[in-house]
């Protein structure tokens, strides 16, 4: 059963814009983060929420969605992501902050997947821009943005290739793939 939630795991860069993801949905995601594991159980993060489109239209331009897909500026109107949890490191409570982070937004994004949603952990964000556009004060550290919608696309796992290359791609048809390393590769002992 978790296998399955982890294969249907993917990360969607292009939604359903128009199907609305309800505030209650966001906070049942963030309630699943929050039950989760915490190192030193200092409980360092917060969240803003966000699924209305006015306040989605502050976050879109300060994240970067799919860097290895050159030619690519992002999902267009209508496929943009309906939602987003930006995870914040209370810097106040702990410094542990990535451990948490990383814990937080697996957790967030399997509830995700188990809802019928998909989404994108994005790390790639002009922070400062962000900060700027939401008002975030300085003692929140921006670690993540989960990017959450109805995919719009589908995303197949590959085996990496002889060259070792890791980088996903589309393909004509735009399927997204995703090479992952055999598993015999990656256990050494």
């Amino acid at each position: 059963m978790i296998r399955d939630l982890i294969l249907k795991n993917r990360s969607y860069r292009r939604f359903y814009e128009e199907v609305d993801i309800k505030l209650d949905t966001l906070k049942e995601l963030v309630d699943l983060a929050r039950l989760s594991a915490s190192a030193m159980n200092a409980q360092p993060l917060k969240y803003i929420l966000s699924c209305d489109h006015q306040k989605n239209s502050l976050i879109f331009p300060h994240l970067t969605l799919g860097a290895y897909l050159t030619g690519w500026a992002g999902p267009a109107e209508g496929e943009r992501p309906s939602a987003y949890i930006i995870i914040l490191g209370d810097t106040e409570v702990s410094r542990f902050l990535d451990y948490d982070a990383g814990i937080a937004a697996q957790s967030m994004m399997l509830g995700a997947t188990e809802k019928g949603l998909g989404g994108c952990m994005i790390a790639s964000i002009d922070k400062e821009g962000l900060r700027k556009a939401l008002e975030i004060p300085p003692r929140y550290e921006i670690l993540l943005v989960l990017a959450l919608g109805k995919p719009k696309e589908t995303v197949m796992i590959e085996t990496v290739g002889p060259n070792g290359d890791t980088k996903y791609w589309r393909d004509s048809e735009g399927v997204h793939h995703v090479p992952k390393r055999p598993l015999d590769d990656i256990i050494i002992g």
